[in-house]
């Protein structure tokens, strides 16, 4: 089962098992991460579950998609390169190790 690391915006990390088939959002969800509020449920309808991937990770995970780069558009500072929606991250163990970081707030 993959590994992925939750940093919250104070540096605080929590490594938490994520099934294969869940999303990156439904991650923290399960396992009650702080600072990924989710409040459209996965539907890419908010951006609520925005955070900062890893540099090392950007050009490991699937590209974005139209919908989720306009969500972003929506987020608390969004970085170009580096923002992302966790509703959008489907977790294979190909992102066993992803770091991604919460931004200081969601909107």
């Amino acid at each position: 089962m993959p590994k992925i690391t939750y940093i919250e915006h104070g540096g605080k990390e929590h490594v938490v098992d994520v099934s294969n088939g869940l999303t990156v959002m439904e991650g923290a969800r399960d396992n009650n991460i702080p600072g990924i509020e989710a409040d459209c449920g996965g539907a890419c309808a908010c951006s609520t579950c925005h955070v900062y991937v890893d540099p090392e990770w950007v050009g490991k995970i699937p590209g974005k998609e139209d919908m989720e780069e306009d969500m972003l558009d929506f987020a608390y500072e969004p970085d170009p390169a580096r923002s992302r929606l966790t509703c959008q991250i489907k977790v294979t163990d190909a992102l066993d190790g992803l770091r991604v970081q919460m931004p200081e707030k969601q909107i």
